[in-house]
C-alpha cells in the first residue's frame, strides 16, 4: 500500500511512518517541521518539508503519489497556544484539516484522524472513564478544532463517500516525545530525572494533592490502531486509543524515579489553569479488536531505556 503520513517527523507521526514502512508499505512523510524533526523520519521513507496549508502544493504532491490511505497527525497540538492564538489554531487544524480531507476524497484514501480523547470529553468524574458516545465538552480551542474537524469527516463519509477513521488518544508517551511540550509529562520528568535536577507534580486542586488524574497510552497501541485502519478494518469507527487507567501525577513521578534510579526531588507545584483535574479513557472499544494496552510498567520501561540511551548520545 501507499502511505501518507503528515506530521510524520512528530512524536507519534513517525513512529507510525516507521511501522508502516516495516510493514512493507511505501511511505511518504508530509511535515512542515515546525514541531517535528527530521532525524524522526524513517530511511525509507520519501519526505516533503510542506505545510498542509499550503492547499495547491500538498494536493498536486498527494495526487501524484496516489495515497491508499492518508494517516493526519500534522496539528497545531498547544492547549496554550490555542487559548492565545485560537485564529491560529483554526487555520492549522481545521482549515489545514480540510485540505488534507478534500485531497483524501479526490484521491479515493482512506483518512485516519489523530483526534483527542484527553481534551474533548472535559471532566470526567471519579470512578468513571468517558467512551466514545460520551457528548463532547471541550473546554479549550485546540480541543474545540479537533472537534470540528471529527464533524466535518463524519458530513464528508456521509456526503461523498470519504473513509475514514478517527482515533480519540488519551495522554500518548513513548520514545521520542517531546520534553519541550506541554503534554509530554513523561518526557519532561524523564529529562530531567536523568539530568539529576528535580520534578513537580502539580496540583490537582489544593497544594501538595497527588496531582491531575491522567489515562497513559504508550505509542506503539496508536500505531497499531494505524496500522489496522490502514487495511480498513476501522472503517467509520471513532474509537478511544486509552489504557482507561488512571494515574495521578504523583504515581507518574514515583514509578519514573524508581526507573531512572537516580536520587530526586520531587516538589509540590500549584494547579496550573485550565488543566483538567481528571480525564480517563473507555478501552473497551480498542480492546475489542486490536487487543489489551501495553501494560504502563512496560511501556514506561521502554521509554526510559530510550531516553537513558539519548542522554549517553555525544
Amino acid at each position: 500500500m501507499k502511505i501518507l503520513v503528515t506530521g510524520g517527523a512528530g512524536f507519534i507521526g513517525s513512529h507510525v511512518a516507521e511501522a508502516a514502512v516495516e510493514a512493507g508499505h511505501e511511505v511518504l512523510v508530509v511535515d512542515d517541521l515546525s514541531n517535528g524533526r527530521t532525524e524522526n523520519l524513517p530511511p525509507n521513507a520519501d519526505f516533503h518539508p510542506i505545510d498542509i496549508r499550503n492547499r495547491d502544493v500538498f494536493r498536486e504532491l498527494a495526487i501524484h503519489f496516489k495515497p491508499d490511505a492518508i494517516s493526519h497527525h500534522a496539528a497545531q497540538a498547544s492547549v496554550t497556544l490555542s487559548v492565545r492564538e485560537p485564529l491560529l489554531d483554526a487555520d492549522v487544524n481545521i482549515l489545514g484539516s480540510l485540505n488534507v480531507a478534500s485531497v483524501a476524497l479526490e484521491c479515493d484514501s482512506r483518512l485516519i484522524f489523530s483526534s483527542t480523547g484527553g481534551a474533548l470529553y472535559g471532566e470526567v468524574p471519579e470512578g468513571q472513564t468517558a467512551g466514545e458516545d460520551w457528548p463532547a465538552l471541550p473546554l479549550s480551542p485546540y480541543a474545540c478544532s479537533k472537534a470540528s474537524f471529527e464533524l466535518y469527516l463524519r458530513a464528508f463519509g456521509q456526503a461523498s463517500g470519504l473513509r475514514y477513521t478517527i482515533l480519540r488518544y488519551a495522554n500518548v508517551y513513548g520514545p521520542r516525545q517531546d520534553p519541550h511540550g506541554e503534554a509530554g509529562v513523561v518526557a519532561i520528568f524523564l529529562q530531567r530525572l536523568l539530568r539529576g535536577e528535580p520534578i513537580q507534580v502539580n496540583a490537582r486542586s489544593q497544594a501538595g494533592d497527588d496531582g491531575c488524574v491522567r489515562d497513559y497510552v504508550y505509542v506503539g497501541d496508536s500505531v497499531r490502531a494505524n496500522l489496522a485502519a490502514f487495511e480498513g478494518a476501522l472503517d467509520g469507527r471513532t474509537i478511544n486509543i486509552a489504557s482507561g487507567v488512571a494515574t495521578t501525577t504523583r504515581m507518574l513521578a514515583e514509578r519514573l524515579v524508581g526507573l531512572v534510579g537516580n536520587p530526586a526531588v520531587v516538589d509540590d507545584g500549584p494547579h496550573r489553569p485550565g488543566d483538567l483535574e481528571r480525564s480517563v479513557l473507555d478501552p473497551a472499544v480498542m480492546v475489542s479488536i486490536l487487543g489489551e494496552p501495553t501494560p504502563l510498567e512496560r511501556g514506561l520501561t521502554a521509554t526510559t531505556e530510550w531516553f537513558r540511551n539519548q542522554a549517553q548520545l555525544p
